[in-house]
């Protein structure tokens, strides 16, 4: 077996690899079951009191205000808050879009509904940003490999470095485009397309829970097993 190659003096101490880069940075991006369940408690919030007092602006209100009391826990013990910032900036987005509805004429049922538009929206784009990446050869998650390595593009000349990063972006691709199909559809037949608004908005309360963080521990499952099968070394040019 030939010996692995040595790190460059310019690269962060402990990382070796492109693999060792990538799942350092999942790891932080994820934020552990903390981050997880203050991702999902504001909309858990939103569709429980949605549907129980069928006061749209109170759930909204009281998710906001759960969120707003996660927050406060984060910054008393002097912790990241960005996963609260991540759902604050959510429902915030939700709640301008159900003002926008209600302005348009919408009926209070239609306004929840509006409520999980952005959500479908972002994930449909995002997938597209993503695929576009891949498709022109700067897959997103090269960049994670050059941002450790202090040369943004300098990956890019490694062929090998780029069909593991596209691969792995791809893997990121998939979630956005399942939570695209899945509650897309459902969402159009819940705003008279055939569904019941009530049972379209449990539903997507349900969806977007179970396909958030779930469904992104699946495809960062992949990408782990994806990294554990090689180990292509990072190679940081000289300032």
């Amino acid at each position: 077996m030939s010996p692995e190659p040595a790190a460059s003096s310019t690269t962060p101490a402990g990382v070796d690899t492109v693999e060792q880069v990538v799942r350092a940075q999942l790891s932080k991006a994820l934020g552990g079951r903390r981050g997880m369940a203050e991702a999902a408690a504001p909309t858990l919030v939103f569709t429980v009191l949605w549907l129980t007092t069928r006061e749209l602006y109170t759930a909204l209100t009281v998710s906001v205000a759960a969120a707003l009391v996660l927050l406060a826990v984060r910054l008393v013990q002097r912790s990241t808050v960005q996963f609260v910032v991540n759902a604050l900036f959510g429902i915030g987005i939700g709640w301008l879009f159900v003002t926008m509805s209600a302005r348009g004429g919408a009926s209070e049922d239609e306004q929840a509904l509006a409520y999980f538009l952005p959500g479908i929206l972002y994930n449909s784009g995002y997938a597209v940003l993503l695929a576009v990446t891949c498709l022109i050869g700067w897959p997103l998650v090269g960049f994670m490999v050059g941002g450790v390595t202090g040369d943004a593009t300098a990956w890019h000349q490694d062929r090998q470095v780029v069909r593991l990063c596209t691969n792995l972006t791809w893997l990121l691709v998939l979630p956005c485009v399942l939570r695209a199909v899945v509650q897309g559809p459902l969402w159009l037949a819940g705003n008279g397309g055939g569904i019941d608004t009530d049972t379209a908005i449990a539903l997507l309360g349900i969806l977007k829970i179970v396909m958030g963080w779930p469904l992104q521990l699946a495809a960062l499952g992949a990408m782990v097993w994806l990294l554990a099968r090689n180990r292509t070394p990072v190679e940081a040019r000289p300032a």
